[in-house]
């Protein structure tokens, strides 16, 4: 599915990284951009992304897993209410 990188798909608030998710020394913002432009990432089934297209509508959660080059799974997680976006490791979860 292609996605539109010009228009964001929700509000992502303030943004927090976990010291894990910084030592993996990725740009990270390069996954918070896909993930705030409704691009979940390699990691989540069907019925997870479509869990967060719901959540669009809905205003729940929204999270999304990426896989680093070095192998590393990313968790990038939006509350509900869109005031803060959080990227993590799975271990920090």
């Amino acid at each position: 599915m292609p996605y539109n990188y010009a228009f964001p798909k929700f509000q992502i608030g303030k943004t927090f990284a976990t010291p894990g998710a910084l030592a993996l020394g990725v740009d990270l913002s390069a996954y918070l951009r896909r993930h705030h432009h409704g691009d979940w990432g390699e990691e989540l089934c069907a019925e997870d992304k479509q869990a967060n297209e719901d959540a669009l509508k809905f205003g729940t959660r929204l999270l999304s897993c990426y896989r680093t080059p070095a192998g590393d799974r990313l968790y990038i997680i939006t509350e509900h209410d869109r005031n803060t976006t959080t990227i993590l490791l799975p271990s920090e979860y």
